[in-house]
């Protein structure tokens, strides 16, 4: 029988209602999550590692990176067919994508979590996990990289985002949709990725900032960013990658500092691009060095850019790297 190693990080997952604090809070090992559906064994050998028991805004870069080492050396082990990942699901994206751009492997991670908690008679954390195993077994999650996977839903972790604070089908994939679904009796791929980016590194920067702009922004944060020694910005720009003017010189000041500057959009879809030429438009920045995060969300962008600068921080090579691996 294959070997499935499920990895236990917390979340919501994990949680029940403590009537002292007033509130859902982590609770629950691994073991005891599985034991809610004890049928589980007859689908697969199921191992627990209890990495973590956070919830999701406890989750930093550094707990991403141990996890990623950790999964490598699992799935290295010939008997395991994949891995399955419970997160909290605030920052299940931004760990989903951090672990598909270092797995360089054939066989699936699986990415999981709850929206609703153990003390909740809908709690649908068994139903992710019962399906999460399913994806891992299934040949055609083959060579896909890592997938976020709720809701029955299979989305690839380079497009996967939450777009509702509450709702069971949170997780959606802008513009290209979803790579398929968990039905009752198969696992059903509608469609696979062409193109999946990985970043072959050792380290990675922890030094990086993300900022939003908004009507009348200035500079103010970004020149913080620079005087605290920041290694990279992220800027969520307007639009197509737009800037108030009033930022310029503190984007300006960081280039000239040795700063890496991404710039990506507040917008829930789409890709930046210099189709503007006005004062603080795309085309103005990217004639001032900033690079551009294709149709990645400021979060996803600060991690690409974390590992990459894990790999050098040479304003052409960087730019190539991140601008000429994009997905769109």
């Amino acid at each position: 029988m294959n070997t499935v190693v499920f990895f236990f990080t917390g979340g919501t997952i994990s949680m029940k209602h403590d009537p002292v604090r007033g509130g859902a809070v982590p609770a629950l090992s691994g073991e005891e999550i599985l034991a809610h559906d004890p049928e589980l064994s007859k689908l697969a050998n199921v191992e627990v590692i209890n990495f973590s028991r956070l919830a999701g805004p406890q989750v930093t870069p550094q707990h991403m990176w141990q996890l990623s080492e950790q999964i490598r050396e699992q799935l290295e082990r010939p008997e395991v067919i994949g891995v399955v990942v419970t997160h909290g699901t605030d920052t299940l994206e931004e760990t989903a994508f951090f672990l598909d751009l270092r797995h360089h492997l054939a066989k699936p991670v699986i990415v999981i979590g709850a929206m609703r908690n153990a003390s909740e008679l809908s709690y649908d954390g068994p139903a992710n996990i019962r399906a999460a195993v399913r994806v891992a077994l299934d040949d055609g999650s083959r060579g896909q990289g890592v997938f976020v996977m709720l809701n029955e839903t299979i989305h690839a972790a380079a497009y996967a985002t939450k777009m509702d604070t509450q709702a069971i089908e949170t997780f959606q994939s802008p513009v290209f949709g979803p790579l398929g679904i968990v039905d009752m009796d198969r696992v059903f791929f509608a469609r696979v990725l062409k193109f999946r980016q990985t970043i072959h590194t050792t380290r990675f920067e922890e030094k990086v900032d993300l900022f939003q702009m908004y009507a009348g922004a200035d500079g103010r944060f970004i020149d913080v960013a620079r005087e605290q020694g920041a290694k990279g910005i992220v800027i969520e720009g307007t639009g197509r990658g737009n800037v108030p003017p009033l930022t310029l010189p503190a984007i300006q000041m960081a280039i000239d500092a040795g700063v890496a500057v991404l710039i990506s959009t507040r917008c829930a879809q789409g890709r930046v691009l210099d189709t503007y030429a006005y004062e603080g438009s795309g085309r103005d920045l990217r004639n001032r060095g900033v690079i551009f995060a294709g149709n990645l969300t400021g979060p996803k962008a600060r991690i690409l850019l974390m590992l990459a600068l894990g790999i050098t921080n040479e304003p052409m090579e960087l730019r190539r790297l991140i601008e000429e691996g994009q997905y769109f």
